[in-house]
Parts: C-alpha cells; structure tokens; sequence
C-alpha cells in the first residue's frame, strides 16, 4: 500500500493479516449539526486527550497535551449535542494520563463547556495516591479530587478505584467509602461501575466477583442515596444485565450505558425505559450518533435504527479485545478525520493496536461514511502503513 492519495470511488488496499482486502472509498456524508441538547435522551462522549507529537509521550512519563487539538475536539462534540465526560478512561485515566494533565485537562473543558452553554462531566477517584492501602486513604483521596471536580464547575462522575480494590475487604468497606463520598457531594453525581474487561484491577468490585452479588450491593448503595446520584454508568458489556439493573433503579436515578457492544438497543430501550448513555464509542461516532438520536426526539425509530446499524460494527471493532486499549482506535479515528495532525498518544499507547486491526477500524469507518475527507483519510493510513514496512 503506498502513501498516494485516493479519491472516493477509487479502491484502496488495506493489509489483513495473510495478504491484502481492497475496499472503495466512500463518498464523505454531509452530516447536520445539532448543538442544542437531546429531549429524548441524555448522551455524553466520553473525549480522548490528544498527545503533543513534540512531547515525550514514552511510557511512564507526565502526558504532555496539544491543548489546542483536545479542546477543539470537544467543540466538535458539543457541536453535535453531546455532552463530554472529562477525564474518563477514554482520556487514558490510569494508562497515562497523571493527576497535573487531568487537574488541567478538567479546568480547561469546564471553562469551555461553561462557556459554550455545553454540558459537562468529569472523572473524579484516586489514581493520584496509587499508596493508599486503606479505606480511610482511599476516601481522602477520593474527597480531594471530588472537590476539585466540583471547584471546576463539572459535575461529577465517580470512577471505580483501583485503590479501592485493593483495600476493601468486603461490600461493607465498598458502601462505607461510598456513603462518605455521596455524603460530602454539592450537588448529584454519575457513579460509575467499570468492568473487568476495561480493567482487570477492579475485579471484584463492590465485594464480590459473582455480578449478581455485586449489583445487589450497588442497588443498595443507589437506593440509600438516590437524592444525590443522578444516575449510574455501567460497563459491563452485558446487555442483560443493564436492562435487569435499569429497571431496579430507584426513579428518576439514570442508567447511562458504557456497553460500546450493545447501545444502539439499550438506548431505544423498551416498553419498560430506556438508557441514557456515556459512552467512549460517542466520540468516535458522534455525528452519526447525532442523527440517531434527533431521529429518537421525532420518534422515528426506523431512522434511529438505521443511523445507528452502521456504526456498531465499527465500535464493536475499536472495543475489541483486550478492550482496555481501545482508546487507542479512538485516536486512530480522530486522526484519520483531521481532529488531530498526527497519530501518537500519551504513554506511547499508539502503538497498542495492530496495523492490521486498525485497518478494520478504517474500513469500517469508511463503510459508516464518518471520514469526513475519504482521500486525506486513505493517505494518511497509507503513510502508516509504508512507516510499518507494508506497501502494494
């Protein structure tokens, strides 16, 4: 594959791991804005951070941020409809991303969000103590970022803790630490309950690594404080298992999907509700996720339907396993449609994904018609491609 540009209609190869697929380029979509809020539903994208390709984004060294390209990045959310969840493991969270970054990062998306009329909700949890072996430590640790958070102007998301995991001994530590935070909170929070599959430290989260076990602890958590969370964000990526929770939920407590597998379903939701939605697949898809969802606000669930088919594909690929590097495809994505100049990240963790995997993430994206330029997209793989010795 070589680094010339390719206009739509024209095939490009794209490497498999056994050879080469040719697809054609698609011609770009002329997607409508909508920056005004949803009635039918809430969405955030959860946003990734975009690197400084001058910096010395080499693992295990301080994130250094092209503030410019990542705020520009959350206007081109905004100008969507959605809401962007700051900070979340999307912006690399506990894979790069240190306390300074997220302490700037928040500042500057509040600032703007506030600016801009936009709405905004930001990780708050203990990866700045990565010491802290006690519940005492982990919920001082947890009240500073909280406070930090709430200093911004964000609104709260409170992130499952690594630290946590490791020092609870049982549902009673986990509901303990919890009631002290919901206790000391200005205003209701988003609680957020990643899986395994996003984090193998928080196996076993909420006490027990039987899930029916766990929810029943986080149902009791929900039920005594549901004045003071506005709603819960899960990602387990079960689709079963959301809908069983949804319909548990005290009302008026949210259930945002963080299931990237499965929410064109669980926000169309059924007789019985629906899910809101916080998603990191938002960011990557946020204008065809747009038009599904103005299409929900009419009531057209022919037209959501098909606006969110092509997309799931593309999210289930970028998820994949191990889908905790799946930030990875974000970037990738944000690259290949011009958000950014240059494909590295933070932590190095560009080089997280397969060449070969990313081109399904290409195709797939060219098949959704989310390549805003089709030839600027083709070259830019196309370099990558001749940079890792694959040329045709």
């Amino acid at each position: 594959m070589t680094a010339t540009a390719s206009a739509p209609g024209a095939g490009v190869r794209v490497p498999t791991a056994d050879g080469t697929t040719t697809i054609t380029l698609h011609e770009p979509r002329a997607w409508e804005e909508h920056p005004q809020p949803y009635r039918s539903r809430v969405a955030f994208a959860a946003a990734h951070v975009v690197a400084d390709p001058r910096g010395e984004n080499v693992p295990g060294a301080p994130a250094a941020i092209d503030w410019d390209a990542t705020l520009a990045f959350r206007r081109h959310l905004f100008r969507y409809g959605l809401g962007v969840a700051e900070a979340m493991d999307t912006a690399q969270r506990n894979m790069g991303l240190d306390w300074p970054a997220v302490q700037e990062l928040v500042s500057r998306s509040a600032a703007q969000a506030a600016e801009l009329g936009a709405r905004i909700a930001s990780g708050a949890g203990t990866d700045h103590a990565p010491e802290a072996a006690t519940t005492e430590a982990v919920t001082a640790a947890y009240l500073e970022q909280v406070e930090f958070v709430e200093g911004t102007g964000s609104q709260v998301i409170v992130m499952a803790s690594r630290q946590l995991a490791r020092a609870a001994a049982s549902a009673d530590d986990y509901l303990r630490v919890y009631d002290r935070i919901l206790s000391e909170v200005s205003r209701p929070v988003v609680l957020h309950w990643l899986g395994e599959a996003f984090d193998p430290q928080l196996t076993g989260y909420w006490g027990s690594t039987d899930v029916d076990t766990a929810t029943a602890t986080f149902l009791d958590l929900v039920r005594a404080h549901a004045d003071r969370v506005d709603g819960v964000k899960v990602s387990l990526l079960s689709e079963s298992h959301e809908i069983g929770l949804r319909r548990a939920l005290p009302a008026g407590v949210r259930l945002y999907t963080g299931d990237d597998f499965n929410y064109p379903t669980l926000i169309r939701g059924d007789a019985e509700g629906h899910s809101d939605a916080l998603l990191g697949a938002f960011a990557a898809i946020a204008p065809a996720a747009s038009a599904a969802l103005a299409a929900l606000d009419e009531g057209d669930l022919a037209r959501y339907d098909a606006e969110m088919a092509p997309t799931l594909e593309l999210s289930r690929t970028v998820f994949e396993a191990p889908t905790f590097y799946y930030k990875t495809g974000i970037a990738f994505l944000a690259w290949l449609a011009g958000h950014q100049d240059g494909f590295t990240m933070v932590g190095g963790l560009q080089s997280a994904r397969s060449l070969t995997h990313l081109g399904r993430v290409f195709a797939l994206a060219n098949e959704a018609r989310l390549l805003p330029d089709p030839e600027l997209a083709a070259h830019r793989f196309a370099t990558l491609c001749a940079a890792q010795g694959v040329t045709a």
